[in-house]
């Protein structure tokens, strides 16, 4: 028979333990504010109900992104979630939206799209599937380290499931350590996980961009889900706008462009980059205290 010791080196090679789950997040409305949880469903088009809706401008077919806030930038005003809970196999439930000047609306109103044209002073219809060929346009500001500077450019929406909303991957992690790292470069930055809108926050014991070294793995998470990092998750002007009681901040940008740029596989090009992105290798349920593994 194994002793202890040998049956505790097989147990590490096979399950390494990363953490746990700080906090879940879920955004019903692309480019909105979403909503905390304290447990969810995850499928492969990620965790249900995340980005099941968007606003499209009808003008040009593109779907409105907070990564042009010269157009888009009000969206963070806004904030969804679902008049109740989405379930696996059942039509995804319509959501209330809180306007900036704190009027709701639901999705199911006649006049969702009217009242949302005229608060952003732009044409706009509430979608559940995106087009064939989503894209979005992107502001690049004036920081080093970027693909691009003071241009906004057309981005296709690729790598993301088919009729969804998501900008790649339909799961984003963030780790606690990248946080702290990042306040301990840029002390007088207000870093929180919500400027970068994961869907799992991993609290960890580790220190710096821990997740980087996820990418290509596979983490298992609760009992049930397995996720399989992709890549590193490119940072944009998003991160830098004010939200609630966040100030706008081309520093949280900046500092991750000077600290952490990393290579980003498909474009083979260095990005500042926070967090990583993952595909759902297996569904189930996941709640806030699960563990974290590599398997």
């Amino acid at each position: 028979m194994k002793n202890e010791m040998e049956m505790k080196l097989m147990s590490n090679t096979t399950s390494v333990n990363l953490g746990s789950i700080g906090s879940l997040w879920r955004y019903p409305v692309k480019s909105m504010m979403g909503e905390e949880l304290n447990a969810a469903e995850v499928t492969q088009s990620g965790l249900l109900g995340d980005r099941a809706y968007a606003l499209v401008d009808p003008s040009d077919g593109k779907v409105a992104s907070a990564k042009n806030p010269r157009k888009w930038g009000k969206l963070f005003d806004f904030r969804a979630a679902f008049i109740k809970p989405p379930r696996g196999g059942e039509q995804i439930p319509s959501v209330r939206i809180a306007l900036p000047d704190g009027a709701q609306i639901t999705g199911e109103q006649s006049d969702v799209n009217q009242i949302l044209s005229t608060v952003l002073s732009r044409e706009v219809r509430l979608e559940t599937t995106a087009p064939a060929a989503p894209s979005l346009e992107e502001y690049w500001p004036d920081i080093d380290g970027l693909a691009h500077r003071e241009t906004v450019t057309d981005e296709a929406i690729a790598a993301a499931p088919p009729g969804t909303f998501f900008d790649c991957a339909a799961v984003h992690l963030l780790t606690t350590a990248t946080i702290d790292r990042l306040r301990e470069l840029y002390p007088a930055g207000r870093f929180e996980a919500r400027r970068f809108r994961p869907n799992i926050v991993v609290k960890t014991d580790e220190k710096g961009f821990v997740e980087n070294d996820w990418v290509g793995r596979t983490l298992e998470v609760g009992d049930e889900v397995r996720l399989s990092v992709i890549s590193p998750c490119p940072r944009c002007v998003m991160t830098t706008l004010p939200q609630g009681d966040l100030p706008n901040d081309p520093g949280i940008l900046r500092a991750a462009a000077q600290h952490n740029r990393v290579n980003i596989p498909g474009i083979e090009q260095a990005m500042p980059s926070v967090g990583v992105y993952a595909v759902v290798v297996r569904d189930g349920a996941i709640r806030r205290g699960d563990p974290v593994r590599f398997v």
